[in-house]
């Protein structure tokens, strides 16, 4: 024989434990209840004999709202599967679904029967019909006394602009409650058929308010679930509150949770229109506002004394602007001549000094002139004991000048300060 490990015994009893026997429905009393604060429930299923460890899981918990009643000591149904816990080498029951004894039973029942019904077709969609949106008369099954109907006429009346309600009632609880649904149900589908089509029913709703498994056990009834499949006119369900479900919910044509909920849903077409319509009214209101206010300051405008204060407005305007024109007082100003004026000072500086600046430029130059001039003047020159030769009133300015000169021909000898006249020899 082979030798295990303790963790491969235990892995061992583990899988032929939750293999073999699997999901279990185990009837037992709540001991050693308590609860953790990540929303996990921790309890002991226990008989004259034997005690068993139980565990309900958050997500689980949340779909067993009888959980915030259960105290130890209770009776109980649970369903679930054996878990072995490998870390300790124990095995407990996970739990999926908790009810008080006598509840377990019923359950069962509605999970079979949504089961059967559901392979059946009665729950498809696709089959399902549309609820209208503006319905002018509704048909209601419930009890009269209820208070399924005040709740549905008080919410429907308030958020509607029309509609017609026709209340069959009916035993909504109890074991002659089924038959006495279905008779109210089969009455409005023959009302309905008798009457002509402009009055014909528009939607039927099956509602009670809240209870028990057993208070709603009515609405689980297998042949009411048929009628309602088969019915002609768009049904809705509206059984219980949130967390209820029965087998009406499933096959009507529409799930509300409250008779309220199913109120409010037939009659919300009609409160967009409320809205749109009050919206509109809103709107209508400002625009006359709107339309008065404007069409009063016309009409102030429009006095004896709003005119007499525009006219002469309109004339004090008119005044200023005819003396802007006045040709006499303003010539400078309209013909441009202040504009030409300037212009012609402008020019006139700007010419005066051109004129300056050139008659400077000039002086320079002629005064250059003068210097160079007066450094070639030949008295300067004579000045510094220098003479020159004139011959015929020419200048002797070289030696073969000179030289061609006849004898005894008169020249005459400049001096800075004289002439002196001699003879060539």
């Amino acid at each position: 024989m082979k030798t295990l490990t303790v963790s491969e015994a235990v892995l061992s009893v583990k899988n032929v434990l939750e293999k073999e026997i699997g999901y279990l429905l185990i009837q037992g009393e709540v001991t050693n209840l308590s609860s953790s604060g990540a929303g996990h429930y921790y309890f002991s299923l226990a008989d004259s004999e034997s005690i068993l460890s139980a565990a309900l899981f958050r997500m689980d918990a949340y779909r067993n709202p009888s959980l915030k009643n259960l105290k130890s000591g209770d009776k109980v149904v649970c369903y679930g599967r054996i878990n072995v816990y490998p870390k300790k080498g124990t095995f407990q029951l996970i739990v999926n679904r908790i009810n008080p004894v006598g509840k377990g039973e019923l359950k069962e029942r509605f999970e079979r029967l949504k089961m059967k019904l559901s392979r059946e077709g009665l729950f498809d969609v696709d089959k399902k019909k549309s609820i209208p949106r503006f319905p002018k008369k509704i048909g209601l099954i419930t009890s009269r006394e209820g208070a399924a109907v005040q709740d549905f006429l008080k919410v429907y009346k308030r958020r509607s602009l029309w509609g017609h309600v026709v209340v069959s009632p009916a035993l909504v609880q109890g074991e002659k409650a089924p038959s006495s649904l279905r008779k109210a149900l089969e009455k409005l589908i023959r009302y309905d058929f008798s009457l002509p089509e402009n009055e014909k029913f528009d939607a039927l709703i099956l509602t009670r308010g809240g209870g028990s498994l057993e208070d709603l056990w009515a609405f689980n009834d297998e042949a009411l679930a048929w009628d309602i499949f088969n019915c002609p006119i768009p049904i809705i369900s509206a059984v219980g509150h949130e967390v209820d479900f029965t087998i009406s919910d499933f096959v009507s044509d529409f799930r509300c949770e409250t008779p309220s909920t199913a109120a409010e849903l037939l009659s919300e077409g009609q409160t967009q229109i409320k809205r749109q319509l009050m919206y509109f009214s809103k709107s209508l209101l400002s625009a006359i506002e709107t339309k008065l206010i404007t069409l009063k300051r016309k009409t102030e405008r429009s006095s004896p004394s709003a005119i007499l204060r525009e006219i002469w407005k309109l004339f004090n305007f008119y005044e200023r602007k005819l003396q802007k024109f006045d040709l006499k007082n303003r010539p400078f100003e309209l013909l441009k001549m202040y504009e030409k004026n300037q212009r012609l000072d402008e020019l006139q500086n700007a010419l005066e000094k051109t004129i300056e600046k050139e008659m400077a430029t000039k002086n320079n130059f002629l005064e250059k002139v003068f210097e160079m001039l007066r450094l070639l003047d030949p008295s300067n020159i004579l000045g510094r004991g220098y003479t020159y030769l004139i011959s015929n009133k020419k200048v002797v300015s070289n030696y073969s000048q000179f030289d061609k000169i006849k004898s005894n021909e008169p020249l005459e000898i400049v001096f800075k300060d004289g002439r002196g006249k001699v003879k060539k020899s």
